[in-house]
């Protein structure tokens, strides 16, 4: 008996994944963490099927909502209400059409929602994690920054230091859906150097990779988008799934829950593409970035941690 922890299951790859890893490890519990009912509603539908499975609120714009949801599984843990913790799936992301979205805490959200909502929880369960614990993070490919990775439709990303990163208005023109994008593959790249890094620190037996299930037409990523762009993404791009230029939802799901649960082997520190372990970009390899990252991903959720 085992738990794990999970954000974005409840829409798109990750609510195939979570359907997939209690297939698979039916003795697991799962806490989805989610906005209002949505959590709870994804938690009747495993039940139903005969899964343990709870709901927990969770506003990942929000820092301090993201404590109080650790909170709340510590409480679970302590109390001895859900099994040992063995990992944590940060499959939750957002896309916005500008870079001067800001949170309630004065930071841009897509690297709130992307990158530190992900570092809250990782540093608040961390010592949780029992020996074979196993956490994976979902990026992009968009990191990579070339056509054969983008299909030309997200900019590559733009490195700055993470205290440029973590303000609206980081990048050029930053109302625009290009400073939008980049936003978006920037704060990719910055969770795969924040995986590299947590793979030095974790304690042997407790794992963390990074998975990369490619361009996913038909999801909810561009929600925020204006209309023709979201009714190219759900009725236009999703033809491109019989090509190898993209991959439905079902196919990138159960790969997520493949990963999640053991039956892609890698070694801590990984990026798995799609279904094999891969190099992510050259520029994702840089430790000096990774530890600035770290140090600065500290700072701001310093006082947020349980």
């Amino acid at each position: 008996m085992h738990t794990l922890v999970m954000t974005g299951a409840t829409r798109g790859i990750g609510r195939v994944a979570a359907r997939c890893i209690m297939r698979t490890a039916p003795e697991a519990r799962l806490l989805v963490l989610a906005r209002g009912s949505s959590g709870a509603r994804m938690c009747a539908e495993l039940a139903g099927a005969g899964y343990a499975a709870s709901a927990v609120e969770a506003d990942l714009s929000s820092l301090s909502s993201v404590r109080a949801a650790a909170g709340a599984i510590h409480d679970l843990l302590d109390r001895g209400e859900v099994p040992p913790l063995a990992g944590f799936v940060g499959n939750a992301g957002i896309q916005y059409t500008d870079d001067i979205t800001e949170t309630d805490d004065g930071l841009e959200a897509t690297f709130t929602v992307n990158v530190l909502a992900n570092h809250l929880l990782l540093r608040t369960l961390a010592d949780r994690f029992i020996v074979g614990s196993r956490s994976v993070i979902t990026v992009s490919d968009t990191h990579f920054g070339d056509l054969r990775h983008n299909l030309g439709m997200v900019p590559g990303p733009v490195w700055h230091s993470p205290d440029v990163l973590a303000r609206p208005r980081a990048f050029p023109h930053p109302t625009s859906t290009s400073a939008g994008r980049i936003a978006y593959s920037t704060s990719k790249l910055a969770m795969i150097h924040l995986v590299h890094e947590y793979a030095r620190r974790l304690p042997a037996g407790v794992d963390i990779l990074s998975y990369n299930p490619g361009f996913v037409p038909g999801t909810d990523l561009a929600r925020n988008a204006g209309p023709a762009a979201r009714f190219a993404m759900r009725r236009i791009a999703p033809l491109l799934t019989v090509t190898p230029l993209a991959t439905d939802a079902e196919t990138a799901g159960r790969r997520l829950a493949a990963v999640v649960t053991g039956a892609v082997a890698a070694p801590t520190g990984s990026y798995i593409d799609r279904d094999r372990v891969a190099d992510s970009s050259r520029d994702s390899y840089d430790p000096v970035r990774e530890r600035d990252l770290w140090d600065y991903a500290e700072q701001l959720t310093a006082s947020h941690r349980v």
